[in-house]
């Protein structure tokens, strides 16, 4: 008899969790509120990365004519305007458009959709209630939770989808805002502040730390930080936003200590909450952490043997990618294939400003508290000639090696692009490539991935006992 799985979201972990469940020969059923790929694919990275392109295509306008290359009849003239009602509806419709991609791809097998919302009701069984109001109880020999998360909504703010905003309302907007203040200076703050930067508003960039950027290399915030203020941002460092008041068509943002930011409209980035609540962990005995989030093993096993969790909803990292990988690990454990538990060690990101921060593995700091002495060599991209002709001369490649061995524990890029570039790092690190091994394959010329394969040598004659 097949294995019955049930699996509660549809977003990346989830939809790729059934893919591979049902190649696997198991009885799967999906139980999800919104269309497959989740706010991933609606709300977040899809969309928010598809505005980010169309935010840089002001920027193209301009390089083409530094180019000589321009409309004729144009010349000095500046005409370029943004209709940002059709941008948001067409990221929108790409991010609705690949959710329809991937339920096609999922119901061509034997996968079961039930729209609706999913809880764990009983031992080895869950409820599903479709947005119909009809239940429907569904025997599980195993569950995966997949419920991923939601924007964090602090006590002195209140969204209203108008003028002060979360991300996911952001699209709606009818115009580009005259002064975009945004509160929170990670990963999405940093690309939402850089969009519309390039779609010309004024935007104020309200950071607690230092740096933005703050969980990334620290040499990477600052390019960051340098190309923005470039372009015109403001960057409030140190800064903390303790309250937020309309008044009128203005939006009011105050800081810790005193002092206040004016802007037409605000937007809110200060992380994301698992969703967790009224699922009915309580029924299996799954106790959620203090941030809402749900332990598991290195393969996704709860505190629950038949209760598997995957995706934001852990509480963790908080990638797509990370996200679609735990669900596929979940499934083949618990289906019985040989598998290997996720390696923290091993996972690549990027940040979608322009520049791109992309990273993989340790950092230098990570690999010596893990016990691992390593040395980096950093390459910036300015003599790179394909930089040049692209007029992407800002960034550079960091690679960081174990001392003796030489093994590749990880690696940072910033560069047009880098979310690409990052691969050769990324396959080093996770099969534990020598710089060496790195260094000596070929690349094209003239490539931005040139000066990947450059600094791994670089970083190779370092290590070199014999040239010390």
């Amino acid at each position: 008899m097949a294995q019955r799985i049930v699996i509660l979201g549809g977003g990346p972990a989830g939809y790729e969790a059934a893919l591979v469940a049902d190649e696997l020969g198991a009885e799967v059923t999906i139980v999800a509120d919104e269309g497959l790929g989740g706010a991933s694919v609606l709300w977040d990275c899809v969309p928010s990365k598809a505005l980010i392109v169309a935010s840089e295509a002001m920027e193209w306008v301009h390089t083409a004519d530094a180019l000589g290359v321009h409309i004729a009849g144009l010349d000095e003239v500046d005409r370029t305007v943004v209709d940002f009602k059709r941008v948001g509806n067409g990221v929108l419709e790409l991010g609705a458009n690949q959710s329809r991609d991937i339920e096609r791809r999922v119901l061509a097998g034997d996968v079961e959709l039930i729209r609706g919302r999913g809880r764990i009701s009983d031992f080895h069984e869950v409820t599903a209630t479709r947005d119909d109001g009809t239940e429907v109880v569904l025997p599980a020999d195993y569950v995966l939770v997949a419920t991923g998360s939601t924007a964090r909504v602090l006590p002195f703010f209140e969204p209203d989808g108008e003028r002060v905003l979360v991300s996911q309302q952001a699209y709606s907007l009818p115009e580009v805002p005259e002064h975009l203040i945004v509160v929170g200076s990670g990963a999405t703050g940093a690309e939402f502040a850089h969009a519309f930067r390039r779609f010309g508003a004024e935007v104020t960039l309200v950071s607690s730390r230092e740096l933005i950027l703050p969980t990334e290399d620290p040499d990477a915030a600052a390019v960051i930080e340098s190309v923005f203020e470039r372009r015109g941002m403001t960057i409030l460092r140190r800064s903390r936003a303790v309250s937020c008041e309309r008044r009128g068509d203005e939006v009011v943002i105050g800081l810790k200590g005193g002092g206040e930011v004016v802007g037409s409209h605000v937007l809110f980035t200060v992380g994301q909450v698992p969703t967790s609540a009224d699922i009915g962990l309580e029924a299996c005995g799954i106790e959620p952490t203090a941030g809402g989030g749900i332990e598991v093993d290195g393969v996704g096993r709860t505190s629950c043997r038949w209760v598997y969790a995957a995706g934001d909803v852990i509480g963790r990292v908080m990638l797509a990618s990370v996200a679609a990988m735990q669900g596929r690990t979940a499934m083949w454990h618990a289906l019985g294939e040989a598998v290997q538990p996720i390696r923290d060690d091993a996972i690549v990101g990027t940040i979608f400003t322009d520049p791109e921060v992309a990273t993989v593995g340790m950092s230098p700091e990570e690999a010596t508290a893990a016990g691992y002495p390593v040395q980096t060599a950093r390459l910036d991209f300015r003599s790179n000639p394909r930089a040049k002709m692209i007029h992407g001369t800002d960034g550079f490649v960091k690679v960081h090696a174990m001392v003796g061995s030489g093994t590749v524990v990880g690696g940072v890029v910033v560069s047009a692009r880098a979310s690409d570039l990052i691969q050769p790092l990324a396959v080093a690190v996770q099969n534990r490539l020598s710089v060496a091994q790195l260094a000596q394959t070929l690349t094209v010329y003239p490539s931005m991935a040139g000066s990947v394969a450059e600094c791994a040598r670089m970083l190779m004659v370092r290590l070199d006992p014999a040239r010390r």
